[in-house]
């Protein structure tokens, strides 16, 4: 490698005619201690499967293999691996840093990374951005959704040479590339995928903050990192933990070379299609799973039970409600209890507002222990491991027949946080009993039914806070 100072002061290193090929570094960390784990839970859907040979008259040894062309299939290739759903801008390197022959290699692997992906409509969708002197939207999201466009816009990628001033490349990234118009989807992880030949001229550390503002998932993949004697010319060398989303080793990943990565393909799409890691788009409103335990006794009234359905849509339509984000479910309850729909019968937001119109009004006594073990039980069991932070939201307009505290302490034992919202004749010691510590900012009391509505934004901001406060 050549050294060259510029301006500024920054060092940097641009390969010299037939210096391409410098030895590989050995990449120890994260490839070999972290990715093994996700391997064993993640299978890539693209590629194609073995199919059995039929008999048409030719010998197996001169049947040609298979083209993966199969009429059945047309539509799930057009929808893609539903299994990773994220949006992706590859930040590739198109500095003098990488020269002209190591940006084709690149080129050729971030190919191969799209490619297994499994692009499609319902699947993940990527861009390019390359990364020079000024960065470069090559093509956006919603440019392409099916995985040969996108190889073929990426083998058509012009090397623009420059400084490779990363950390200006991914701010821009973060500002302007994951909106709406450009095809980024509400609820969808946003990531961004580094490419890096060597280390960066610019400083990275401030982009990295941005980036976890705009709740976009930083991943560095560091290539050909610098030796011993190279790392006095780096600006700042834990410039990779200032930049990922994290600095838990899960969204950094180090190849010694950009020759003969074939290998590095896989374990690198398992990692950016692991949705529950993408920790840095994790917000309260994608999330969580709430469940609504209704109150349906006699007292409540058939017009009164409507304003607790009301109630109930409207907080439920602050969230990103999807199969990856947030989830939604009501039980209601008397003496006896019926689950309106759990946690994994709707996946959208319409869904859900449509299906909790629909509930028809029980009527009978109250039984507020019960239903809550219930609950407990039959709605959270399922998704008691998952990724989402557990709420319940029980509404009631009178006195329990049964003891609530049992079951509600069992409840937040099951992690849990309950919100108790009584109404008119619901008695506030049995409502404390009910919620979370502290129970002051758990407890919800009105009058009349009306005054639901206005407790509406109280109840997403403690859902908000508490989220956050879990996070800490």
């Amino acid at each position: 490698r050549g050294v060259i100072t510029n301006a500024g002061g920054a060092v940097k290193v641009q390969t010299l005619p037939g210096q391409e090929n410098y030895p590989a570094v050995n990449a120890n960390g994260i490839q070999s201690q972290v990715l093994s784990r996700w391997a064993s839970s993640f299978s890539v859907t693209a590629g194609t499967k073995s199919t059995a040979l039929e008999a048409v008259g030719r010998s197996v040894s001169t049947a040609r293999p298979s083209t993966g062309k199969r009429p059945k299939k047309t539509i799930d290739k057009k929808a893609g691996n539903k299994d990773c759903k994220a949006d992706i801008a590859f930040l590739i390197d198109g500095s003098y840093n990488i020269g002209q022959r190591r940006f084709n290699l690149q080129k050729n692997f971030v190919g191969k990374v799209a490619v297994m992906l499994g692009i499609g409509t319902e699947g993940p969708h990527v861009g390019v951005v390359q990364a020079s002197e000024h960065p470069k939207i090559e093509f956006y999201l919603k440019n392409f959704t099916a995985a040969k466009e996108v190889l073929f816009a990426i083998k058509e990628l012009g090397f623009r040479g420059g400084n490779s001033n990363t950390g200006k490349a991914l701010k821009y990234t973060a500002q302007k590339f994951f909106s709406l118009e450009n095809g980024a989807r509400k609820g969808i992880p946003k990531i961004i995928v580094v490419f890096l030949d060597g280390w960066p001229s610019d400083d990275l550390e401030e982009a990295g903050i941005v980036a976890r503002e705009f709740g976009v998932n930083v991943f560095i993949v560091s290539v050909a990192k610098p030796t011993t004697e190279e790392l006095g010319m780096v600006q700042d060398i834990g410039f990779v933990d200032k930049a990922v989303c994290r600095s838990n080793g899960f969204f950094s990943y180090q190849m010694p070379t950009w020759f003969g990565t074939t290998k590095y393909v896989k374990p690198l799409v398992q990692k950016l299609c692991s949705h529950e890691q993408m920790l840095c788009s994790k917000t309260c409103y994608n999330s969580v799973n709430i469940a609504f335990l209704i109150d349906g006794s006699s007292s409540v009234g058939e017009s009164n039970f409507r304003l607790v359905l009301e109630f109930v849509s409207n907080v439920a339509k602050a969230f990103e409600i999807s199969d990856i984000g947030s989830k939604v479910a009501a039980v209601q309850f008397t003496y006896d209890q019926r689950t309106e729909f759990g946690f994994t019968d709707y996946m959208s937001k319409e869904k859900v507002l449509s299906a909790i119109r629909n509930i028809r009004y029980m009527s009978g006594g109250t039984a507020t222990g019960d239903a809550i073990s219930f609950t407990t039980r039959n709605v959270f069991g399922p998704v008691k491991d998952g990724p989402n932070k557990n709420f319940l939201i029980v509404l009631t307009d009178g006195q329990s027949y049964d003891d609530v505290r049992p079951p509600a302490a069992a409840a937040q034992k099951a992690g849990i946080t309950v919100f108790s919202v009584g109404v008119a004749w619901a008695p506030l010691d049995d409502l404390k009993d009910m919620a979370s510590e502290p129970r002051e900012s758990h407890t919800f009391f009105t009058r009349e039914f009306t005054g639901l509505e206005q407790m509406v934004p109280d109840i997403i901001r403690g859902i908000c806070r508490d989220f956050l406060d879990s996070r800490q």
